[in-house]
């Protein structure tokens, strides 16, 4: 019998070793079919606990824990019969909101935006303006082209900064031009603005600064609410609605609260 050398290990058979990774293969993915089976079954109750309804007439799902719902319209939704949105209602669901596009950047304003809002207030919807905000610009300019163009007034949602793209500007750069751009506003109306982000633009790019201010999340994948570690005051849960009045696709949207909270958020 040979004697082994020191330092020397016997040496693992081939077959042993191709053996044992075909079993480490095999624990591998099975832990990996279990962990999307988990996936799959903690989305299906996560759904089934959303409790979402069909409503041919607004040709989408719409989430029933929610009791005030309203949309978001800009120019691209071409001309609007506030008349027919404001009398559109099935089962419980009816519009009492929405948020129309007022500016973007430092000159552009929405060629519909004038009489979207003055048609939504004799419609009795709650109307709320938004600005569409490009960090590559001005702060100072912005905030000024949005106040020269939307004058709010007593039962009117609060002003909102629409902020989804860096334009090529590092975050701390977004973030010093949206606070800048947020006290301005908020010094003017004499309200703190709301910011719109989807959560993933949120939390890469804002992260922790602004989460003071109330939050207007647009997020299409999750049924149950939107993925976003902070609290939230609305939630776009839908680009693919239909409302009576309004011919092409419209935004959809809940708010996260009841009658009481919702007029707290008005302006005074």
């Amino acid at each position: 019998m040979p004697v082994r050398k020191p330092g020397n290990p016997k040496k693992t058979p081939r077959r042993h070793r191709k053996s044992l990774t075909i079993k480490i293969l095999g624990a591998v993915a099975f832990t990996a079919m279990l962990c999307f089976l988990g996936y799959l079954l903690r989305n299906y109750i996560l759904d089934r606990r959303a409790r979402f309804t069909r409503y041919p007439g607004f040709g989408i799902s719409i989430p029933t824990d929610f009791n005030i719902y309203g949309i978001d319209v800009s120019h691209h939704q071409g001309h609007i019969a506030w008349d027919a949105v404001r009398q559109m209602q099935e089962g419980r669901v009816r519009l009492g909101f929405a948020f129309i596009k007022a500016t973007e950047g430092i000159r552009l304003k929405d060629p519909r935006f004038d009489r979207n809002w003055r048609s939504a207030r004799q419609n009795g919807i709650r109307r709320g303006a938004y600005h569409y905000f490009l960090p590559d610009k001005s702060a100072r300019q912005q905030a000024t082209h949005f106040i020269q163009q939307v004058k709010l007034t007593s039962g009117d949602l609060p002003p909102v900064l629409d902020v989804e793209e860096t334009r090529g500007m590092p975050p701390a750069t977004v973030r010093k031009r949206v606070r800048e751009w947020l006290d301005i506003i908020r010094k003017h109306y004499k309200v703190k603005p709301i910011i719109y982000a989807s959560p993933s633009f949120y939390h890469r790019v804002l992260g922790n600064e602004f989460n003071d201010h109330e939050l207007w999340v647009a997020h299409y994948v999750r049924r149950n609410q939107p993925r976003i570690g902070r609290n939230w005051s609305l939630w776009q849960f839908s680009e693919s609605g239909r409302v009576n009045g309004i011919r092409s696709r419209v935004d959809f949207n809940v708010f996260r609260g009841d009658s009481t909270e919702f007029r707290k958020l008005l302006m005074p």
